[in-house]
């Protein structure tokens, strides 16, 4: 049987949406789903990767995804919102590209969290003080050489490292890398998270914020893969 390696990934995208958005009584579409209604999607997509396997192709996670009832709030969006195509600004394409070869990061993560994190605005500030495109906060920005949080192609190398980082210390888990990036690795390592099934078994243990930007970063990085 040949399966999409995506497609694991995606269930268990699937199973934290499902535990956050139940603890949030969110109305995305995924509070009225059920243990019975996971083990109906999960057999779908193996049944239907092993069709694919019958012909010798592999049917992608996203197809196969698309086929489901939870399609338009998979990524813990509303459905218009889970539909929009984001676009990177041309000026910000080669320093992506760039900072994701110089560490080692795929260029559309470090896309998506851009996206997630400022929507693409260089001079961003939250509330927190976090700066830039990546929204770092300035100890945080000071210690990876960034001077100008408000200097894009600082702050994207700046922010691409600090995620390399994470990535290498939670052995290219990405979900976990994604939870300390926005919580903060103090704060998953005091949880003993160092991988996907320890993170899915202590999701809810993480503040709500955490939960929905993981599912959103991981979605949004479908589809800059596209």
């Amino acid at each position: 049987m040949r399966i999409d390696p995506s497609v694991m990934k995606q269930l268990l995208q699937l199973q934290m949406l499902q535990s956050s958005d139940s603890l949030m009584g969110s109305s995305s579409g995924l509070g009225s789903t059920s243990s019975t209604d996971f083990t109906e999607l999960l057999q779908m997509l193996l049944s239907d990767s092993t069709e694919a396997a019958a012909s010798d192709n592999i049917i992608p996670a996203s197809e196969l995804l698309a086929r489901s009832k939870w399609s338009s709030s998979f990524y813990n969006m509303q459905p218009a919102e889970a539909m929009k195509e984001y676009a990177v600004p041309a000026d910000y394409e080669d320093l992506i590209q760039d900072a994701s070869r110089r560490n080692g990061v795929d260029s559309s993560l470090v896309k998506a969290v851009i996206q997630a994190e400022s929507g693409f605005d260089s001079q961003a500030v939250s509330k927190a003080g976090a700066k830039g495109l990546m929204q770092l906060m300035d100890k945080t920005g000071q210690g990876l050489g960034v001077s100008n949080p408000f200097d894009p192609e600082q702050n994207i190398e700046g922010g691409t490292r600090f995620l390399s980082n994470l990535l290498q210390k939670y052995n290219g888990n990405e979900a976990v890398a994604l939870a300390a990036y926005n919580a903060g690795p103090g704060r998953v390592d005091r949880l003993a998270i160092r991988n996907d099934a320890e993170l899915e078994n202590k999701l809810s243990q993480l503040p709500k914020e955490t939960q929905k930007y993981i599912s959103k970063v991981l979605g949004l990085k479908e589809q800059f893969e596209a």
